[in-house]
């Protein structure tokens, strides 16, 4: 089988499933990107690059469609090269909303297309107007809407789409439900695996002698993720655990949401406003994956907190090593942890809240056990990589065969708690 991948970032979703694939000799596996950096062992990774960006003068509205729109043009040149080498794929996967999938179909008209849906924008009632000292107003409000057009068309289009979680998927447009199934990408249970009694040393930082660690992770420092609350919670939480210590994972930037009208960062800006004991909170920046789980599994509490968008795979690992995870009470991450069952879980806006209840989770370690091992359960159960990728090969399979994915197929996605593969 001829495989076609496309995501701007490599290899993002596809890490498993492309590695997977590439692993038999009779399958040709061929990657878009942009992405110049890393590698898969046999996957062949092609580089595509949009020629201009977005024209500062487009109106605000449609200057993501247009960056779209340009990312698609590149992706069809790409694919003009590869024809003429001889590359026709049996089947495409893209990731949808960013555009490299938007004209791939006008390019292999033959070839079906499998388009991954991340997240589908709306004004009201998830993440744009989940803070109420972030209003919208109605330019807002028309923008958000244009910024769906790139996943529309991909709607349309493709033959066959998934979301990694009911939630994302209860976000797109009811009448395209049927054609799109619920699968996760899946977590690594072999690697994130618990490691009782682990202590925190990593090149940069010791924390060897640390009896209390509260770790926090995320690509950025943003509202979006919750870092002002959680840092007002470390104030609060510093007052009354001397001795604790808090590591924070990720890069000083804004990955989701709005910047700072004046260009500071989210960090600076909340490092001046509160009051905090910076000898006790360790900025990593990203760490490599080996890193990052040690992190983790040393973790004595992980919050994790997002307003109602996308899940991080963070929050689903941490669960995996064991850690007990102290989550916002929001859509996303309600779908997973059940509150005092397999984790704890706490109003978003009240960093008085999260810090009671991290202190709460420090003062019985034992009663957290069971929390814990539950956690660690709910990811073998619901999803763990051993059992989803086998899924993933035979949705992929049955889109290149254009046929209806079978009954054994949609009872093993029931009993995982995903619904059924689209008819």
């Amino acid at each position: 089988m001829r495989v076609l991948f496309l995501h701007s970032n490599f290899p993002a979703q596809y890490r498993h499933v492309a590695a997977a694939l590439a692993q038999n000799p009779n399958n040709k596996v061929v990657f878009g990107t942009k992405n110049r950096d890393a590698s898969l062992p046999g996957v062949h990774k092609v580089l595509f690059e949009p020629s201009r960006a977005p024209h500062p003068n487009t109106h605000h509205y449609v200057r993501s469609l247009e960056g779209a729109v340009l990312h698609g043009q590149a992706v069809v040149r790409l694919a003009e090269q590869l024809k003429a080498q001889g590359f026709v794929p049996d089947v495409i996967c893209g990731h949808s909303g960013w555009g490299p999938t938007l004209f791939v179909k006008d390019a292999f008209p033959e070839t079906p297309l499998l388009c991954y849906f991340e997240w589908f924008y709306h004004a009201r009632g998830t993440d744009a107007d989940f803070d109420p000292a972030d209003p919208l107003n109605l330019d807002d409000v028309a923008r958000i809407r244009v910024k769906n057009s790139p996943i529309l068309i991909d709607l349309y289009s493709c033959d066959r789409g998934l979301s990694p979680t009911q939630w994302q998927r209860s976000q797109l447009p009811l009448e395209f439900h049927p054609k799109i199934s619920v699968l996760h990408d899946g977590v690594d249970t072999d690697y994130f695996q618990p490691n009782p009694g682990a202590k925190l040393v990593l090149p940069q930082l010791d924390l060897s002698h640390v009896e209390e660690l509260v770790t926090y992770v995320g690509r950025g420092m943003e509202p979006y993720r919750g870092f002002p609350q959680f840092m007002e919670a470390v104030a609060y939480l510093q007052e009354r655990r001397p001795q604790c210590h808090v590591v924070l994972v990720g890069s000083d930037r804004v990955c989701y949401g709005k910047s700072l009208p004046d260009g500071q960062s989210y960090k600076d800006w909340i490092l001046e406003k509160v009051p905090l004991d910076l000898s006790r909170i360790h900025f990593t920046g990203p760490l490599p994956y080996g890193q990052y789980r040690q992190v983790i599994q040393a973790s004595s509490v992980h919050v994790y907190l997002t307003r109602p968008f996308v899940l991080s795979w963070s929050m689903l690992e941490a669960m995996s090593t064991g850690c007990l995870v102290l989550g916002s009470d929001t859509a996303p991450v309600t779908e997973v942890i059940q509150d005092g069952n397999n984790g704890l879980l706490v109003d978003f806006f009240s960093p008085q809240q999260i810090a009671e209840r991290i202190a709460e989770v420090l003062d019985h370690p034992s009663r957290m056990a069971q929390l814990r091992a539950k956690a660690r359960q709910t990811i073998l159960d619901r999803f763990a990589l051993a059992d989803l990728l086998p899924q993933h090969l035979q949705l992929i399979q049955a889109v290149a065969n254009r046929s209806v994915p079978t009954q054994t197929a949609n009872r093993a996605a029931q009993r995982k708690g995903f619904g059924t593969l689209p008819h």
